[in-house]
């Protein structure tokens, strides 16, 4: 990923220290970093001056997260090669996209408010009804799909994993009885408990790209910054998903176990 930095200064041995301003204090949607209107302070970097770009010059550098982003990319596919591999019918499918489609369209529509995203509480309730698998595939394409709308680039492979490790883990919870009862009625506070949970599980996954990816030199006390800078974003998904959670997952639930008993899915 590029992106436009400030020469701040020389150091010795053609290094530079350069500033790279983050609007949005990493806000984890990263195409809003130019568009939500907030303000953080600007990351500091030791850069390689090849260019000899002088104190106050603008300069284009690029992240090193190209090794990492082939692993993200390969568990992708290995995954997505394994969901393939079952050989789903039309009507396995059809529920899995339409979920998709919702927590994308649910997305674009909250796109004014940070981390305000209602894709982790869809793609959790499509892994409780759905399977685990089907939550991870409902969260990773929700975030490839928006993303053609917000922009693609190398953050989307993280987020596409980011959100689909939340749906599957949702749906394994799911499985294992954490969020409803015998009797149909739903645990609410284990399912919220989750539904904020998995916003830090999202932050997680984001954070450690955007640490490694930007953090240059990576120390301990460069790392440590860049998270506080990310912790209240954090809160603010998880706390997102509650809400989404709370209004959505019973509801939702009954219709979708509906359908699933009633073609047999």
């Amino acid at each position: 990923m590029t992106q436009i930095a400030t020469v701040e200064k020389l150091l010795p041995g053609g290094y530079a220290e350069i500033s790279v301003p983050r609007k949005t204090a990493c806000g984890h949607d990263c195409e809003e970093c130019a568009g939500c209107g907030m303000t953080g302070a600007a990351i500091k970097a030791r850069a390689k001056n090849d260019p000899n770009a002088q104190p106050g010059e603008k300069v284009v550098v690029e992240s090193s997260t190209k090794k990492l982003l082939g692993v993200v990319a390969l568990v992708l596919a290995l995954f997505f090669a394994g969901y393939e591999a079952s050989r789903p019918g039309l009507r396995q499918i059809m529920p899995t996209l339409v979920l998709a489609a919702l927590a994308a369209a649910g997305r674009i529509l909250f796109g004014p408010i940070p981390d305000f995203k209602p894709v982790s509480a869809i793609a959790i309730i499509a892994g409780a009804t759905l399977g685990r698998r089907n939550g991870f595939m409902v969260g990773a394409l929700a975030a490839l799909t928006s993303n053609f709308f917000f922009g693609q680039g190398m953050w989307t492979p993280w987020q596409m994993y980011a959100w689909g490790l939340v749906g599957y883990v949702g749906g394994a919870l799911a499985h294992a009885g954490a969020f409803d009862r015998a009797d149909g009625t739903v645990r609410m506070p284990a399912l919220l408990t989750y539904g904020f949970a998995s916003g830090l599980l999202y932050g997680v996954v984001i954070n450690a790209y955007d640490i490694i990816g930007f953090v240059q030199p990576l120390t301990w006390a460069g790392a440590m910054a860049r998270l506080a800078t990310a912790v209240p974003f954090d809160i603010t998904h998880g706390l997102a998903t509650c809400v989404f959670l709370a209004a959505l997952y019973k509801p939702w639930c009954r219709r979708i176990n509906r359908v699933v008993v009633k073609y047999g899915l």
